[in-house]
């Protein structure tokens, strides 16, 4: 079945054909422990406290030299940690079902919680004034059992029109969603709230929802670590998560900084991810805690997704011995 994800198949693949990596620039030459780390995604505003907590120092102040990349996606993330290409790598929540699935690695941080960085988007359509007009529009989504795919259908169930209340199309990527957009050959697109911005100002349509409000108890983004280096390099862990969380404070009281180097990295206008900065930085945890509550939405999301087919033991799949200890 499509929607299935052939894990073993994934796990066997070499480095060369696993990876598409894109270094972001060198750690600091200087540092103690280097410790390779990979994003799930480029230009995503979600990933870029790791380029924050480098550039002011925090992974240097635990003496850490962070070589960080960049992948197409959470299976390629999930490539990369079992061709022991990365330790540590900043991924979905959904991800978590690969650990079941045999993936080498264990959620180390839930660092996101809802989906506040993920909208649904509308064209410019007179038929379309609120989210009811959407009832029987085709609505694109990247694939068949994404987390965009499962948000969609929560969405028209929420509004009381079954799993099937809309047209969900997967359409692959993010190019061919725009473009089938305003080829009017679907009404929306469920995509992040940067390049529903973009197209926002340029007047292709409007962003009609946030997705934190459809799921608002959820684990969006999890810190990935490869068993191997848990087991060998336990305190750079400890230090990996402490410097981590230092930057989500940083960030949280320092926005024009942090807008300035997200810009950079993103590769976006500083007053689009302004507006990002804004609606997702109260979605960041300040503790990277596995709360009960998201993750019992989590572990359901795996079958709805056809992830895996039953819901399984989430203790497994994640540890909070390297989070650093709440304040006192």
């Amino acid at each position: 079945m499509r929607a299935r994800i052939r894990f073993g198949k994934i796990f066997a693949m070499g480095a060369s054909a696993a990876l598409v990596l894109v270094a972001f620039g060198a750690g600091s030459a200087q540092a103690n422990s280097p410790i390779r780390v990979g994003k799930g995604f480029p230009g995503v505003f979600d990933f870029t406290p790791l380029d924050v907590g480098m550039q002011e120092g925090f992974f240097k102040k635990h003496g850490l030299d962070v070589q960080p990349f960049s992948f197409n996606g959470g299976a390629k993330l999930q490539q990369g940690l079992a061709a022991n290409a990365i330790d540590v790598g900043l991924g979905a929540g959904t991800s978590l079902a690969f650990v079941k699935r045999g993936s080498p690695v264990k959620g180390i941080a839930a660092f996101m919680g809802p989906p506040a960085n993920l909208v649904l988007f509308v064209r410019k359509e007179p038929s379309i004034h609120t989210l009811a007009d959407l009832k029987g529009k085709r609505i694109s989504v990247s694939t068949i059992g994404s987390l965009t795919f499962w948000l969609a259908h929560r969405f028209s169930v929420r509004e009381g029109w079954g799993p099937n209340g809309i047209k969900v199309t997967p359409l692959g990527a993010p190019s061919a969603q725009i473009s089938a957009l305003r080829e009017k050959q679907v009404d929306g697109m469920v995509t992040d709230l940067v390049k529903a911005t973009v197209m926002q100002q340029k007047g292709y349509g409007l962003i009609m929802l946030h997705f934190n409000k459809v799921v608002p108890d959820f684990i969006t983004h999890v810190v990935f670590a490869r068993n191997s280096f848990i087991k060998a390099h336990p305190q750079e862990l400890r230090e990996f998560l402490a410097a981590w969380f230092e930057t989500i404070a940083y960030m949280r009281s320092h926005k024009a900084e942090t807008v300035k180097i997200a810009a950079a990295v993103m590769h976006q206008p500083s007053d689009v991810v302004a507006t990002t900065y804004d609606v997702t930085m109260p979605a960041f945890s300040s503790t990277g805690r596995f709360e009960a509550k998201p993750l019992a939405v989590l572990r359901r999301s795996f079958v709805d997704m056809k992830l895996l087919p039953k819901a399984p033991d989430m203790q497994k799949l994640y540890t909070e011995r390297f989070l650093p200890h709440p304040a006192s």
